[in-house]
């Protein structure tokens, strides 16, 4: 249990929360999220796609200052250690030397872990680079769902009738799934900023930038700004990066 301080908010009291990590059938695209994908990169079962371990990370923080992080709090997500398709996990609260900070462990140890914060910061730019092509999306049900169809049963999202956060790293993912690869990925890092919550149904439009690429012991990387809004207001900007082409 965690006693919570976040800046200009309410104290408040924490648990720590468990759940089983699932894939869901749209994560199947990406061969990692597959067995046979997985064992091909050479790992032994389907990888749990981030943006689903990220999900249920902010099952922490959105107990802790609800609707406030939701609209204007962040996350920077770092993902150190795969998780597994049927694993049981558990979400812990913690303070350290750089604020609160919620990881995401299985029996193996930690896998997962987020700085998190609350107060917002203003929308910037997306840095110079490599212009990926714009796309608009319109956030349907699933999105407000998707906490729920992972295992995470708060009533907020459909209460609301808002967006799922989860959903700003997953077009996120989209954009490096749809311009950037063409096999097997795997998203290791974002840096989240929440500027504005979103009702669901509404449409969003995507501004991406590639502003780095390197190589790694495990593939090729890219780094990108993505920039989201909605009806000309910023809802979330990130910065993206992910293993674009997986060392064989």
């Amino acid at each position: 249990m965690w006693l919570w301080e976040g800046d200009g908010m309410s104290t408040a009291q924490l648990e720590t929360w468990s759940a089983t990590a699932v894939n869901l059938p749209e994560h199947g695209h990406n061969p990692i999220h597959t067995d046979d994908g997985a064992r091909a990169a050479g790992f032994p079962a389907a990888l749990v796609a981030g943006v689903s371990s990220y999900a249920y990370m902010t099952h922490v923080p959105v107990c802790g200052w609800g609707l406030e992080w939701i609209a204007s709090g962040g996350a920077e997500v770092r993902f150190h250690a795969p998780v597994f398709d049927g694993d049981a996990i558990t979400v812990a609260p913690s303070r350290n030397d750089d604020g609160d900070a919620v990881t995401l462990l299985t029996e193996g140890g930690d896998r997962v872990s987020a700085r998190v914060w609350t107060g917002g910061a203003a929308a910037t730019a997306p840095r110079d680079g490599e212009s990926l092509p714009s796309v608009r999306r319109t956030l349907g049900t699933a999105w407000a769902d998707l906490g729920r169809r992972l295992g995470d049963d708060l009533p907020l999202y459909g209460a609301e009738g808002i967006v799922h956060p989860a959903a700003w790293p997953s077009i996120a993912n989209d954009i490096v799934h749809t311009n950037l690869v063409t096999g097997s990925w795997i998203h290791t890092r974002s840096h989240i900023q929440h500027h504005n919550t979103v009702r669901v149904g509404s449409e969003v439009h995507v501004e991406s930038v590639v502003f780095d690429r390197f190589d790694s012991r495990m593939g090729g990387r890219a780094v990108l700004d993505v920039s989201i809004t909605c009806d000309g207001e910023p809802v979330a900007t990130i910065e993206h990066e992910a293993i674009v082409s997986v060392a064989s």
